[in-house]
C-alpha cells in the first residue's frame, strides 16, 4: 500500500464478506470443554464446552447438543407467554422446570413484579455451577437476582404438591411431552401428573411446556385435564432457525 492511501474497507468489502469471514472464523475455532455431568438414573452424560462467547450442552453419543447459547428464542417466549398476565400481580410465585442456559429463567423474572418470587428446579447441580459461571453472562446472571430461588433436584417433587402454590408453572423438562434424556420424565406429562399439576397451581394459574414439536393428543390431554389449551409455533432464533411449540394450558 502507498504512503498517504487509505482504502476505505467499507466499500471494497461488501457486508456478506464481513458475515463469511465471521462465520469462518467460529468454524475454525475450536471447542473447549469446560466440564461434565451425568443424568441420574443412566439417563447418559452432558458435555459442557465454549467456543469464542458461544457456549454448547451436549448429549454424549449421537443425539448431539441440547442447548447452545446462540439459540434461545423459543425458551425466552416460553416465559414470556407463560407470564404474560403477572406483570401487575403482587407476590406472584412462578415455577421454571429446568435451569438450562438461563433464558427461561431471565424472562420469568422480566415479567413479574419486584416482589415476586420465581423458583428453579434443576435436577443436574453441574448445571447450576456452569450457570454460576462464565454461562451466566449470557442471560444477565438470573441466578444473582434476589427473586430466584433455586432448587436442586427433580420438578416432580414441587409439581405433586397438590395445594394451589403458582400462578404460572413453565416447564422446558427434556424435550417436551416424550423425554429424551429421562423417560421417567414422561410421568409429568400423563393424565395423573397433569392431575397434579392443575391441583397444585392457583385459580387463573397457567402451565407453559416447552416442546421440539407439536403433539395433537397431548392437547387433548391437557384439556381433559382441566385447562384451556392452546399452542403456539416458535422459531429457535427470532424469524428462523428450527420451530418449537409452546403449549399454553390455562386453569379456571
Amino acid at each position: 500500500m502507498s504512503k498517504g492511501y487509505i482504502v476505505n474497507y467499507a466499500k471494497v468489502c461488501p457486508p456478506k464478506f464481513y458475515l463469511y469471514t465471521y462465520l469462518l472464523g467460529s468454524i475454525m475455532i475450536p471447542w473447549t470443554q469446560l466440564g461434565t455431568a451425568q443424568i441420574p438414573n443412566n439417563g447418559g452424560e452432558l458435555k459442557f464446552s465454549q467456543r469464542a462467547d458461544e457456549f454448547s450442552i451436549r448429549l454424549s453419543g449421537i443425539r448431539g447438543e441440547l442447548m447452545n447459547s446462540r439459540l434461545y428464542n423459543s425458551e425466552k417466549v416460553l416465559a414470556e407467554l407463560g407470564c404474560a398476565y403477572l406483570n401487575s400481580t403482587d407476590n406472584a410465585q412462578v415455577l421454571v422446570g429446568g435451569l438450562g442456559m438461563g433464558y427461561t429463567l431471565a424472562a420469568a423474572l422480566k415479567s413479574v413484579t419486584s416482589n415476586s418470587q420465581v423458583t428453579v428446579a434443576e435436577l443436574i447441580p453441574e448445571v447450576v455451577e456452569w450457570n454460576q459461571g462464565p454461562l451466566g453472562n449470557c442471560a444477565k446472571n438470573p441466578l444473582h437476582d434476589p427473586r430466584t430461588k433455586v432448587h436442586i433436584g427433580d420438578v416432580r417433587k414441587l409439581l405433586s404438591i397438590k395445594q394451589p402454590t403458582f400462578d404460572a408453572i413453565l416447564l422446558d423438562v427434556d424435550n417436551g411431552p416424550e423425554g429424551l434424556t429421562q423417560k421417567d420424565n414422561n410421568s409429568i406429562y400423563s393424565a395423573q401428573g397433569l392431575d397434579d399439576i392443575y391441583k397444585t397451581l392457583r385459580p387463573k394459574g397457567m402451565l407453559a411446556i416447552w416442546s421440539a414439536g407439536p403433539d395433537h393428543l397431548f392437547t387433548v390431554r391437557l384439556k381433559k385435564a382441566g385447562f384451556k389449551a392452546d399452542t403456539r409455533i416458535v422459531r429457535a432464533r427470532p424469524g428462523k432457525g428450527s420451530r418449537h411449540t409452546i403449549f399454553l394450558a390455562r386453569k379456571p
